[in-house]
């Protein structure tokens, strides 16, 4: 297992929960704890319309939470207005989806650098932030290939790396291998796992057992509630 570092919990809910208005209510994330350390390989299991997307929402700081405290980096985010959580979210996560979300007609180094439009990086730097980035993730040779262009494996890489590139302290992953053969899916694992022996700290959801034992600690969620799972290999 790799070290944790010191300083704050990347992650930390003291009793977050997030209910939906009615008529009636819906509780769509009951109120929780949960920590995660730098450099830590979480992974969040469980069924369809288990609460992993509210989950997802809320650490992404995308949805605000109805009740508790949510610390990223061990900044409590109550407490920023929208502009600051937005700044806060595109400094600090990187996100990984299923379906890439990446600009088909675009190269692989211009959709990585499509995300550094809005922080202020300078052009040429933005290019040479990217590019290290795919060289991260074993992509040097494919650089200018459209994504139309590019297999299911590939695309999902300049997914990853596009994430990397602003060096952000959580890499968050929504179902990541969701749309790839069984091949590609272990592949891209594998480029997981390297991430995590390098320090990055993971959190992976998703609905499949095997995923989830990928991670050095597993987190179960059923019917809104949060549990700490089996410990992976």
């Amino acid at each position: 297992m790799i070290p944790t570092l010191a300083g704050p919990p990347v992650i930390e809910f003291d009793g977050v929960g997030l209910t939906y208005p009615g008529p009636p209510p819906v509780p769509a994330l009951h109120p929780a704890r949960l920590r995660v350390s730098r450099g830590e390989f979480v992974t969040v299991v469980g069924p369809s319309g288990s609460g992993k997307s509210t989950f997802l929402n809320v650490t992404g700081l995308l949805d605000r939470p109805t009740e508790g405290v949510y610390r990223l980096d061990g900044i409590d985010t109550a407490a920023l207005g929208e502009a600051d959580r937005t700044a806060l979210r595109g400094r600090r996560i990187g996100f990984v989806f299923q379906s890439f979300h990446l600009l088909p007609q675009r190269t692989a180094v211009e959709n990585v650098m499509l995300a550094q439009v809005y922080t202020g990086v300078p052009r040429r730097r933005r290019r040479a932030l990217a590019v290290e980035a795919l060289e991260r993730v074993g992509l040097a040779r494919r650089m200018e290939a459209a994504a139309s262009r590019m297999s299911g494996g590939e695309r999902q890489r300049v997914a990853i790396a596009r994430a990397l590139v602003g060096e952000p302290s959580l890499l968050l992953c929504d179902e990541p291998t969701g749309n790839l053969d069984s091949g590609t899916a272990e592949r891209v694992l594998g480029l997981l796992e390297d991430l995590h022996a390098s320090g990055m700290t993971l959190v992976v959801v998703t609905h499949d057992p095997g995923v989830a034992a990928r991670g050095a600690r597993s987190v179960v969620i059923r019917d809104g509630r949060l549990t700490e799972g089996l410990t992976g290999a």
